[in-house]
């Protein structure tokens, strides 16, 4: 198989405020985020990142879109380094994160057309992807709408179908199902398959467990910003499901959650 990311001893760290220590119950000014994270992703699956809210999942996936610097370590996405070449590495990526707010006054057909050509997307490529996007998610009646006058779901489809009009082979997406309503979710969650299908290689993160089972090949369980276990789903469950696993490995390395 070929290994399209290789993640190497990721560390972040941040200066907490005053206020961030009270709210933290903390005295330590310093909060690591990220501690050695180690993984390695294939050409042509789904990757899961799963724990629970604060894990470092997310400042995980934003050091891999190059939006933050890791205090050290490095990632090799398609033979490009996060640290040395981040412009190469954008160009071959896709990140979509719930967070992402897109410019409310524009509309659908502007904000694609824009990000493409940022992208050096040829015009007769974009006209492609955008009636193959638009049509898929059915964007298309709401193309000309402004994106602050669109439903919640469908600024989401929104989100989503502008960070792949360059059709990415590395499709990073954090929380991607996260405050959806049930069909929406699973139009992305369908949507994610086919791309799998296609070969693409899908790095997602999720402290849904359900999302995990149905599209993920492996899964690394992040705790406290260290990977603690990386194993296909087949190898980590065994007979048990996922949800009964992640609670007993949970308990081996913090401790019981009652406590």
């Amino acid at each position: 198989m070929e290994e399209l990311l290789q993640v190497k001893d990721l560390r972040k760290t941040f200066t907490l405020s005053a206020k961030q220590q009270k709210i933290e119950k903390t005295r330590e000014k310093v909060k690591v985020a990220v501690d050695g994270l180690s993984f390695t992703a294939y050409k042509g699956e789904v990757f899961g990142l799963l724990g629970p809210n604060g894990a470092g999942k997310t400042t995980t996936l934003r050091m891999l879109a190059t939006l933050i610097k890791p205090d050290s370590g490095d990632a090799i996405m398609d033979g490009s380094s996060i640290v040395k070449q981040p412009e190469e590495v954008r160009g071959k990526i896709g990140f979509l994160t719930s967070e992402l707010k897109l410019e409310e006054f524009f509309t659908p057909n502007y904000l694609f057309d824009f990000f493409a050509k940022l992208y050096g997307v040829a015009p007769e490529k974009i006209a492609e992807r955008k009636k193959l996007l638009f049509g898929r998610f059915g964007i298309d009646r709401f193309a000309e709408m402004k994106v602050g006058n669109l439903s919640t779901g469908m600024k989401q489809k929104v989100s989503l179908v502008v960070s792949l009009v360059h059709d990415p082979d590395i499709v990073i997406f954090d929380e991607p199902t996260n405050g959806l309503d049930v069909l929406t979710a699973k139009v992305v969650t369908d949507f994610l398959l086919d791309l799998k299908a296609q070969g693409k290689t899908i790095l997602v993160s999720t402290h849904i467990f359900s999302l995990i089972e149905k599209i993920c090949d492996r899964v690394g369980i992040v705790i406290n910003g260290k990977m603690v276990v990386c194993d296909t789903l087949q190898n980590l469950c065994g007979d048990k499901d996922l949800e009964e696993r992640f609670f007993e490995i949970y308990e081996e390395r913090v401790g019981r959650i009652d406590e």
